[in-house]
Order: C-alpha cells, then structure tokens, then sequence
C-alpha cells in the first residue's frame, strides 16, 4: 500500500485516549506549545481509544503493525543506513532541508579562530566534534571497549543537591539540582589544543551469573565508573555522576506530536490500580517556551522538545552555542576561567556558533529520521514472541500504539498511528539500575521506558548489541534481566520461562 493510501486509511480508521483532556493537578495546564495542532472531535478521540486498545488476539498482526511509523514509516534497508532515510511521507521540496540538516548532523566544527567562519566554534571542552560522532549512523552509542577506544559514546551527566528555583516552584516533586561548579552539568573527555580535559572515563566490570529455569546461564556485568585524571581540581563531595550513552535518533518527531494528554493519561503514580507499576511523567522547565512542560527526550525524559534537546547536546557535548544556549564558551563553568576567556566563534554574521536557521535546519532532520518497517510479523514464532510480550505484563510500560496530534505544519508527523512501544513515563527500575542522580521529578532510580522500535536492527546499524542507558547489557535478554523495581514481576517471569517461550519473546523483540 502507498504512504499516501496509507495515510487516508488511517485517518479513516485511528485514534486514541482523550487526547484534548487536561490531567488534573496545579501544574498541568502543560498543553503542548511547541505544536501547531488540530482539536481532535470527539468522533476521532472514540475512533482512535479503538484503534489503540491494547489486543488480546495474537493470530495475525495488527492492522498496520508492519508500518510502526505509519506513513512515514520507511523500507527496511540491509546495511547501516536503516535509521538514515527521510519520513517515508516527507515531500521532494522538504527532502532538501532533510539533506541540509544531515549535512549540519554530520559537520566536523573546529577551533577558533579558524578560517572556517561557518564551522568555528569547537569546544573549548567536548566530548565529539560532531552529532554524528555520538549517534552514528543516527543510531545508539556504546561504552568503551578497552582502554584505547576513542571511538566511544559515552559521557558523565553530573549535578550536586542544590536549592529549589522559584521559577519552577510549583512543579510537584521537582529536585532541585546544580552543576558542579568546578565542571559543570557535564563531564567532557576531549579539549582544543592548548586547553585541558575535564576527565578520563574509567570502567570496570564485574560479572554475575543468572541461570534461568531450564539451565541456560547468561553473565551479567555491573559497571562502576570512575571520572580519573580530573583537569580541573576535585569534583564536588556531594556530585553525583550518570554515566549515559547515546541513543538511536530514528522516530523522534513522532514522539514529540503524541499529545501530553494522552502520555498523561497512562500515569499512576500511586498504583491506583494495584499492578505494581507506578508510570510518572516528568515535568521540566522549558528554556525554549519559558514554562513548564512534559519531558520527552533523554534518557528521563529531561526535555521537553527536539529544538531543546538538540541545543543543549550542542552547548553540552560540543561545545556549540545556538540561539537558545548563547554562551560561547559551551557548557565550561565560571570557574574554568581559561575556557571562558578562549576566543570563541560567536559574534561574527552568525551572532552563535549555530544560528537559528542553522538549528531549524538540524532540528527538522532530527524530526524526520524514519522508522523502518517492521521485519516478520507475520511469522508464528514473533506473533507467539508477541503474546508472551503482552501476557507477562511488558505493555504496562511499553504501551504499543498511540496516534499523533493532527498538526498544522507537520505533515510528516500528522495524525498518525504510531507503534513506539513506550509510555514516555518514569519508572523506577530498582537499585540495580539506579544513577542515583535526580533530574527534574525524576528520582535517582527512574528513567523514561525507551522506544522499542528499530532494536532489532542496532547490531546492523551500530555494530554492535549494547542496552540500557549506559551501554551494559550485550544483547536483549541480558537487558530484560537487568530489570527491577516496577519490572521486577517482568523479569522474574523471564527466568522462568519455557526455552521456547524465551526465544519467541527475543524473536519478537528483534522483529520490531
């Protein structure tokens, strides 16, 4: 069927929750201000509750499982490309900014002064001379493999308690938090010539073994981190590090028109209906919009946009200054006083590092990184995989299907069935996972639940089977034995799962 079929079949047929409902409490008059949207009617908002009921009939796919992005959802390349591609939807005349915003993805910046007026600015502290260099091949980073590997993903996000902000005062729950003031909100490994590194990244790891109902042993191995060879004297007695690698970039417009209100309307903080999940919503305060709003992106879901987040990766892990973040010194602290003083590659016809034009184009390739099609569907062995996803309880966090927001301005992205497999939600993972670092409502042992499409095909993108947020689970069984808290029941179902039973689950899991 063509994308455009596609399309009318689903704006004939799709919907979901009550999406035009604001969830109760002070702060929740969220909204959704970085969208141009269209009410849903109350005809779309009972068509959709149908469309997204979670099913209970595992015979035969569901209708347009196999297109997990709806019509922007892509072929399934072969080779390292597959999160590459442009919305399937997208038209010719939008393909070239999709082209441009790649080329600016992709850009190597240098150090100032440089001749290179429009790719000054490196650093003077960072951690990649490009986006492209964290998420490559627009898919998920890893940790390092040994002591000599440059060509890592990873990096320390680091805060120490601080007091609460007025501004955002009335965000229930919110911990306050403040940069180290020796290095900041985040640790950076490289730096231009002339200037020090903040850090070396040190890991070890011990291994456990796990052996499951039928025999099968799998290892698993827990990190510990250190931040050696400090280069700006000692981190703060009371930081606290989380170590984060980078993840895949594909679908993340699509994410960012699901309505707040329906993300909102799987929450239950108290367990209300006593399934021992206990999904939040994280709430920050948006730089972009100037209020608060729901978090979305990062790995607890600590902003609110893709703009947002594609800023603060800029300042944060290259050193970048744009329109939202204008400090050309990037992410150094006051402290780091050479790092200030630098020559920097603001102030020239750009004003920033990255203009606004130059973060409209970035931030448009970054919506439209297409969702591949899924592979296998069909096959007994994924609808079994499929079933046993469903009745051990795995969509109580990793709801399958929302429909976006129908938007003005966003074709690509309008009003269309999407099969994320997350709630966008907080959850408390256990001690096992934990950073222990707060941010936002976020506590030290909660992440957002990951998207699951386009997993299977990390080994063929990223070269290799690393999960979690920090790299440590080597395939997706180690990674769903690495759950706690909420997903203890989850996991523990795992390990007592028939051979059979198991390998249906990972096969499922590789189909998506």
């Amino acid at each position: 069927m063509k994308p455009s079929n596609l399309l009318l079949v689903v704006l004939a047929t799709s919907t979901i929750a009550t999406a035009e409902t604001p969830a109760e409490g002070p702060f929740w008059q969220l909204g959704d201000p970085h969208l141009n949207k269209v009410p849903r009617t109350v005809e779309e908002t009972t068509r959709i509750a149908a469309v997204t009921a979670i099913t209970s009939d595992f015979s035969a796919p569901h209708q347009f499982e196999d297109k997990p992005g709806g019509a922007a959802t892509v072929r399934a390349m072969t080779n390292a490309n597959a999160f590459s591609q442009p919305s399937g939807n997208i038209t010719f005349e939008d393909q070239l900014d999709f082209r441009v915003g790649n080329g600016l993805f992709r850009k190597l910046w240098v150090s100032s002064p440089a001749s290179t007026l429009a790719s000054d600015g490196l650093g003077p502290l960072f951690n990649a001379r490009s986006c492209q260099r964290c998420h490559i091949k627009d898919g998920r980073g890893h940790p390092p493999e040994n002591s000599d590997d440059n060509a890592t993903s990873m990096f320390l996000r680091v805060s120490i308690p601080g007091p609460a902000d007025a501004a955002i005062a009335e965000i229930k729950d919110y911990i306050a938090t403040l940069p180290d003031p020796n290095y900041g909100a985040q640790m950076q490994e490289f730096a231009v010539q002339g200037h020090a590194s903040e850090y070396r990244l040190d890991i070890t790891y011990d291994e456990e073994i796990v052996t499951l109902v039928d025999g099968t042993q799998v290892s698993l191995r827990h990190p510990t981190y250190n931040a050696a060879d400090l280069g700006y004297g000692p981190l703060h007695p009371d930081a606290m590090l989380s170590p984060r690698v980078a993840p895949q970039m594909i679908g993340l417009g699509l994410l960012e028109a699901i309505p707040a209100a329906d993300i909102l309307a799987n929450a239950d903080p108290d367990d209300l209906n006593d399934d021992g999940i206990s999904g939040r919503p994280n709430v920050v305060w948006s730089v972009e919009y100037d209020q608060p709003m729901l978090g979305r992106f990062g790995l607890k879901a600590g902003s609110p946009t893709i703009m947002e987040q594609s800023a603060a990766a800029f300042a944060g892990d290259i050193g970048i200054s744009s329109p939202l973040f204008p400090a050309g010194s990037g992410e150094c602290t006051a402290a780091q006083t050479q790092c200030q003083d630098a020559i920097h590659g603001d102030g020239d016809d750009r004003g920033t590092e990255i203009d606004a034009e130059g973060m409209e184009l970035v931030t448009f390739y970054s919506r439209n990184l297409a969702v591949p099609a899924r592979r296998g569907a069909d096959d007994p062995e994924v609808l079994r995989g499929k079933e046993v996803f469903y009745n051990t309880g795995c969509t109580s966090c990793h709801t399958p299907s929302f429909v976006t927001h129908r938007l003005e301005d966003q074709p690509e992205q309008s009003f269309q069935l999407i099969w994320p497999y997350t709630d966008m939600l907080l959850h408390d993972m256990g001690p096992a996972l934990a950073d222990n670092r707060p941010e936002a409502r976020a506590t030290g042992q909660e992440w957002r639940t990951p998207p699951l499409w386009g997993i299977g095909l990390t080994e063929q993108v990223s070269g290799h089977t690393y999960f979690l947020h920090d790299g440590r689970a080597r395939s997706l069984l180690e990674a769903v034995l690495w759950h706690g808290g909420e997903a203890q029941t989850q996991r523990d179902a795992v390990t007592e799962m028939t051979t059979t039973d198991r390998d249906a689950l990972i096969r499922f899991l590789e189909s998506l």
